[in-house]
């Protein structure tokens, strides 16, 4: 017997963190598409997560992974893979244990590419949605705070979905 297919799921009829979370990851693929086509390649979502803790200056792959919500394994392996990628490099370390790493300059690209492709949708949607946008952008953000997710924005500490 042929399962039944489930009915469609319009967007009006979705709650605000099923809706939310859907425009954020839409968001996320159209800046990895312009990114990818900027040549950018290899370059994922859960980068970012790497990126954000970078921003402020090298890091022990210890202290990333923990930032990061990970074992130092999983932090290891991700800095392997972005180093292959070229995005992370080897910032030295007075001890030899202790492995620090920092963005590159391929990643700081990536970075100021990703910023310039979300300020010019940002423009295209307030362009079409004027101040509705900047409505529903301080309404996000007052739900986010109720909800106890602000800090974690501000700080930098928002970690990658399980």
């Amino acid at each position: 017997m042929k399962a039944a297919k489930p009915p469609p799921a319009e967007p009006e009829g979705l709650d605000i963190g099923y809706l939310s979370l859907f425009v954020g990851l839409r968001f996320n693929e159209l800046v990895l598409e312009a990114l990818h086509a900027a040549g950018f390649d290899g370059i994922r979502h859960a980068h970012g997560y790497v990126f954000q803790h970078l921003l402020g200056g090298p890091l022990p792959v210890s202290e990333l992974g923990r930032l990061l919500g990970v074992s130092q394994q999983a932090a290891s392996k991700s800095v392997a893979e972005l180093m292959q990628l070229g995005y992370l490099e080897d910032a030295g370390s007075a001890d030899a244990r202790v492995r620090r790493v920092a963005l590159s300059a391929r990643a700081q690209a990536a970075i100021q590419k990703t910023r310039s492709y979300r300020a010019a949708w940002s423009r295209r949607l307030q362009k079409k949605h004027g101040p509705a946008l900047d409505q529903a952008r301080a309404l996000l953000a007052s739900v986010l705070e109720e909800m106890g997710g602000a800090d974690a924005v501000r700080t930098r500490k928002v970690r990658a979905p399980r």
